[in-house]
C-alpha cells in the first residue's frame, strides 16, 4: 500500500509519544485517520494534530473499513482484550511494551501482589501472551510490539560492533531507573500488573533478549534463547529510615508492588544478561546498557548522555525549556538530549512498523520478543517469591 492508514487508541503520554513521532511520516507512508480517548480535551488534541475524527469507543476505530492499523497505547491490563478484538477486526496492531501480565482482576483480595502466588501469575500471564498470538495468527494479521529500545540508534549500533567484531557477547548489564511513577495506577498489582521490574525493566529486559537474538542468528541462524532466570524485587521505600524522612525527593507510595528489582538472565550458550530497574534514582531517567564482548566493550547511553551538557547555578535560569525526564531541578550540570525521542528511538520504531505493513514484512520487534519479556519478568517474580532459580519452559 501506499501509506498505512492509522488508527490511534489512547492519548496519555505513550499515546503523545507515538502522535508526535508519526510527524514526519504522515502524508508520505502516513495517515492518521481517527483517535480514541477517554481523554476530556480529545476535541482539542485531535485538532492539535489534525486529527479528522475522534471518539470515546474504540470499536469505532475498529469498525472503520479505511483503518489499516490500530495503534494501541492503552494501560497493559487492557492490552490481552484491546488486541484479540483488534485482530478479529482484521487490523494490524501496534501494542506498547509489555504485551500483557496477571492483574488479578477476579482476586478478592486488594492487595494482590501479597496474596497471589508468582508461579500462578506467571502461567496466567504466560496464557494471556497465548491468546493474543493466537488471535494474530488465526486472523493473519501483523503483530508490532512497541519496544523502543531495540530501535534506538546507540543500540543500532552495537548490532552493527557486534556483527563486525564477530566477537562473543558473553555478558550484558542494562538498566531503567528513575524517582518514581506519578500515576496512581502504578502503585497498585491489580492495575500495574507489578512494579519496577514490570514498568521499568521491560525496556532492558527487552533490549538483552533483542541483543542475544539478534547474536544468535548472525552466528547460528536461530536466536540463542532464555534458559533461566533469577531475581531479587524489594521496597526500598518501606526501610524504617526513610520512611521517617520528611521531606521525600522520591515516589514512595507503593502498595503491594515492588519498587526495586534486579534479574538475572541466564542463556542457552551460557552467556548471562544482569537487569536493573528501580523506582529511587534521581537525576532523571537512566536508560544503559553495556555489552561485554570477547574482543570488545560497548557502552549504550541513551539517557543521560554527554552530547550535550550544560549548567545553571539556580533553576530558573533555563525557565520552561525542557532540559530532560524525570528531573528534580534544572539547576547545577544537566545532560539534556537534542532530540529525546530520537535517541531512544521513538521514530525509528513507528518507521519500521509501518514499513512493515507497507511492504507486507515483519517487524524487527514482534510477537516472540513481547512474550519473551513477560515470562521473563514473571519468572524473575517468581524466583524472587521462592528464592530459587526458575528454568523456562521450552518446547
Amino acid at each position: 500500500m501506499e501509506r498505512a492508514r492509522i488508527g490511534v487508541v489512547g492519548t496519555g503520554l505513550s499515546g503523545r509519544f507515538h502522535l508526535n513521532n508519526y510527524s514526519k511520516l504522515r502524508g508520505f507512508k502516513v495517515d492518521i485517520v481517527a483517535v480514541c480517548s477517554k481523554d476530556a480535551d480529545l476535541a482539542s488534541v485531535a485538532k492539535a494534530y489534525g486529527i479528522p475524527d475522534y471518539y470515546d469507543d474504540y470499536r469505532r476505530i475498529l469498525e472503520r473499513k479505511d483503518i489499516d492499523v490500530v495503534d494501541l497505547c492503552v494501560s497493559t491490563d487492557l492490552h490481552e482484550a484491546f488486541c484479540i478484538e483488534t485482530a478479529r477486526a482484521r487490523k494490524h496492531i501496534i501494542c506498547e511494551k509489555p504485551l500483557t501480565g496477571y492483574f488479578g482482576k477476579d482476586q478478592e483480595a486488594e492487595h494482590v501482589g501479597f496474596n497471589v502466588s508468582k508461579e500462578l501469575m506467571l502461567k496466567e500471564a504466560l496464557r494471556s501472551c497465548d491468546r493474543v498470538a493466537k488471535a494474530v495468527k488465526e486472523n493473519n494479521v501483523k503483530f508490532m510490539y512497541a519496544e523502543n529500545w531495540v530501535y534506538a540508534p546507540p543500540f543500532a549500533k552495537l548490532k552493527s560492533l557486534i556483527k563486525a567484531s564477530g566477537g562473543t557477547v558473553m555478558d550484558i548489564r542494562a538498566e531503567e531507573s528513575h524517582s518514581g511513577s506519578a500515576a496512581a495506577y502504578s502503585r497498585k498489582w491489580k492495575t500495574s500488573g507489578g512494579g519496577a521490574l514490570m514498568r521499568l525493566g521491560a525496556h532492558p529486559v527487552g533490549g538483552v533478549l533483542h541483543l542475544k537474538h539478534f547474536e544468535g542468528m548472525l552466528k547460528y541462524g536461530k536466536p540463542i534463547r532464555p534458559k533461566s532466570v533469577t531475581a531479587e524485587v524489594k521496597q526500598h521505600t518501606k526501610i524504617e529510615s526513610f520512611m521517617k524522612e520528611k521531606k521525600k525527593y522520591i515516589v514512595s507510595a507503593w502498595e503491594d508492588v515492588e519498587d526495586w528489582g534486579v534479574i538475572v538472565i541466564n542463556f542457552e550458550d551460557n552467556s548471562t544478561a544482569t537487569v536493573f530497574s528501580s523506582d529511587g534514582v534521581l537525576g532523571g531517567v537512566r536508560n544503559l546498557l553495556t555489552a561485554y564482548l570477547s574482543n570488545a566493550v560497548v557502552n549504550v547511553n541513551m539517557n543521560p548522555n554527554n552530547v550535550l551538557q550544560v549548567y545553571a547555578p539556580e533553576p530558573h535560569i533555563f525557565g520552561d525549556e525542557y532540559i530532560a525526564e524525570k528531573l528534580e531541578t534544572k539547576a547545577g550540570w544537566n545532560f539534556p538530549s537534542p532530540d529525546e525521542d530520537w535517541v531512544r528511538g521513538y521514530p525509528q520504531e513507528l518507521e519500521d512498523f509501518v514499513d512493515a505493513v507497507r511492504l507486507n514484512r515483519e517487524p524487527i520487534s514482534g510477537i516472540d520478543l513481547a512474550r519473551d519479556v513477560v515470562e521473563a519478568i514473571y519468572a524473575g517474580y517468581a524466583s524472587a517469591e521462592e528464592g530459587k532459580r526458575i528454568l523456562l519452559k521450552r518446547e
